[in-house]
């Protein structure tokens, strides 16, 4: 019993360290940990795991980002408070936020059930070569609008681009990143307004997932290869995006166009 337990907490820190790195990098976080949930032999990971999971790598942006997002709550208030110019760009940047965050909201509510009872290996390999085809598209493209310089137009069509991230395969990171950068922000621009909208997000996902998490009927022989999944994905999460951060700032994101390329063709060949 006991060896199976470790086997357990094993496979588990696993699922959170594909989960951690994957969240971050442009190659599917959802469809790594499919792949990974199908071949430790682990099934389908329930709402709960996701909730589980998707907290952890919040926590480890949130942490990431603090700095930006204390400036960005404080400055928007500000403005509406003062009024005060030097405070503007800030404030726009914020409501440019919560219009990005609207398609894939509104989306996430009225199909999520519907995604997940539709998706395959096969579907996860199509996505994937549909993220690399998009990532090699914008390879070479160096934006020059700065966070000042975003409008309405382009929120809506990154947030249009996390609304299509929903289907497991297609990256989220990757389709803001490359919505972003297809508009023609700056990489670190669209780095940050892609990971501003993850922020909101995946926070509504956890305080819509909430009641289902403490009514999991098996939380309690879980405990153990749960709190390892979540510390293991906390801190994979934190690595992979610093590591990706310095991804951003070189431009080399052809590097996974290769990788989704040999993933989804494994898939393909083995599923």
């Amino acid at each position: 019993m006991e060896n199976l337990d470790i086997i357990l907490i094993i496979k588990h820190i696993i699922i959170g360290l594909v989960q951690g790195f994957t969240e971050p990098i442009p190659v599917s976080s959802s469809g790594h940990v499919m792949i990974a949930s199908e071949i430790l032999g682990l099934g389908e990971q329930g709402f709960t795991f996701a909730i589980l999971t998707n907290t952890a790598s919040l926590l480890a942006i949130v942490y990431i980002y603090r700095e930006d997002i204390v400036r960005l709550i404080s400055h928007f208030f500000l403005y509406l408070k003062t009024g005060d110019k030097r405070y503007k760009a800030d404030f726009r940047f914020a409501v440019y936020i919560v219009i990005g965050t609207i398609p894939a909201g509104v989306l996430g509510v009225l199909l999520s059930d519907f995604i997940a009872d539709n998706v395959s290996m096969t579907t996860i390999a199509i996505m994937l070569f549909v993220t690399g085809i998009a990532l090699w598209l914008i390879r070479n493209m160096r934006g020059t609008k700065k966070d000042a310089d975003l409008t309405v137009k382009d929120a809506i069509i990154v947030g249009l681009g996390q609304a299509v991230a929903l289907t497991p395969g297609i990256s989220r990171s990757g389709a803001t990143i490359i919505s972003a950068i297809a508009v023609g922000m700056k990489q670190d621009t669209a780095l940050r307004f892609s990971f501003m909208l993850y922020i909101p997000i995946s926070l509504g996902g956890v305080v819509l997932g909430i009641t289902d998490f403490l009514n999991e009927p098996n939380k309690g022989t879980l405990a153990i290869p749960y709190a390892a999944t979540f510390i293991a994905t906390l801190l994979m999460t934190y690595f992979a995006m610093r590591w990706f951060m310095g991804i951003m700032k070189s431009g080399k994101l052809s590097y996974f166009t290769y990788y989704c390329f040999l993933v989804g063709t494994l898939l393909l060949i083995f599923y």
